[in-house]
């Protein structure tokens, strides 16, 4: 088995979230098999003022639920609104 890189954005709920909060949070709410890679992670603009989080993740694809579980932990951090995963490639 490999690793799985992957990047997900995730929305907040209003234009008053601190994204560089959310940011700070990301690494300490990770399940196992999942590592976190700030360097490709950063705040972009939407629409009308909001703003989303892009975060990298490198997954070990040994446990079939892991991207569930990480999505699940990103969706509970307060502020966030909803969470994508627009990117993943194995590595």
């Amino acid at each position: 088995m490999g690793d799985i890189y992957a990047v997900y954005e995730l929305f907040p709920c209003d234009t008053e979230v601190d994204l560089d909060a959310v940011a700070k949070k990301v690494p300490t709410v990770l399940p196992a098999g999942v590592k976190f890679n700030d360097a490709d992670t950063k705040i972009a603009p939407v629409a009308f003022g909001l703003m989303k989080l892009q975060v990298a993740f490198v997954i070990d694809d040994s446990n079939p639920e892991a991207g569930s579980q990480l999505e699940a932990a990103l969706a509970g951090i307060d502020g966030i609104d909803n969470v994508e995963c627009t990117q993943n490639t194995v590595l």
